[in-house]
């Protein structure tokens, strides 16, 4: 039996002990400054406010924009885990509103070369995520890296950050394209939802997402769908800059009321029955998979 028969095997084990299975959710942008960080944060925010326990994973190896965004500094990152035998609840940073986050760190490329002894141990405390949270949101590095497409091609549910600017435009399409030519792309099991960012009035959004939906129709085969818009709002910026999220630091802001929105599709009672849940174990183990 090789190694990735093993680990298929302990995931399949992890997965009939703990259950329910987080939600999780991705964050992914086609460049980078478009707000994404943003998004997860506040969609975070949004979640704590309708009851469900939410963990973001800083998935943006070198730039630690949310813990910059929380004014928090983590003890440990996700690097202690799988290299200095830290326990999960050792790298959960807690930041506003009881929302943790784990600091991605650097060392998700070295998995792969890991004993399968020392990946039973990272799953067994990957699996702990699922008991402890409703929600993990998977904040990725922007454009085409290998990094960044191991996360997507793992995640059973994207959400594409784009602005009107024509970079980013273009970029979300390079992205997306980039993504579901890759080998293990899964059209059946990923779903693309589409949040239009820093738009002017709320009709721009939906005329973006209808300019690069019928592009990745015509030529990926594959449609997204549209989540909604976040206007272009001063007081966002205000709080960025204070590094509280825009939904704690001004509840009544054009933008707060944009993600309350968002978070709200996201959870409404149909859309998550059809969101099928991996679970956090899963998730990791198609990245190492997907590196032997």
């Amino acid at each position: 039996m090789d190694q990735a028969e093993q680990l298929r095997i302990i995931k399949a084990e992890q997965q009939q002990q703990t259950r329910p299975l987080a939600r999780v959710i991705t964050v992914t942008s086609g460049k980078g400054g478009v707000g994404k960080s943003n998004t997860s944060i506040n969609l975070a925010i949004q979640f704590r406010k309708m009851g469900k326990r939410v963990i973001i994973l800083d998935a943006d190896f070198g730039l630690a924009n949310i813990e910059i965004m929380f004014g928090t500094v983590p003890r440990h990152n996700l690097c202690d885990l799988i290299y200095q035998g830290k326990s999960i609840t050792d790298i959960i940073t807690q930041g506003p509103m009881d929302v943790g986050f784990i600091s991605g760190g650097s060392g998700i490329a070295g998995m792969a070369n890991l004993s399968i002894d020392y990946l039973n141990y990272i799953i067994q405390n990957l699996v702990q995520l699922d008991a402890m949270t409703d929600i993990i949101i998977v904040d990725t590095g922007a454009g085409i890296a290998d990094a960044v497409l191991e996360f997507l091609v793992a995640s059973g549910e994207i959400l594409l950050v784009t602005t009107p600017e024509p970079t980013s435009i273009t970029d979300s399409y390079s992205l997306l394209k980039a993504l579901y030519r890759h080998p293990r792309f899964d059209q059946q099991a990923t779903k693309v939802k589409m949040i239009a960012n820093r738009v002017s009035r709320t009709p721009e959004g939906q005329v973006l997402f209808d300019k690069l939906n019928s592009v990745v129709e015509r030529y990926l085969k594959v449609p997204m769908t549209y989540l909604g818009c976040v206007p272009e709002d001063s007081q966002l910026t205000a709080a960025v800059m204070r590094q509280v999220p825009v939904s704690l630091q001004d509840p009544g802001a054009r933008s707060t009321k944009a993600y309350e929105r968002i978070a709200g599709r996201l959870l409404d009672k149909k859309e998550a029955e059809r969101q099928p849940r991996r679970g956090m174990a899963a998730f990791f183990s198609h990245i190492i998979n997907g590196k032997k």
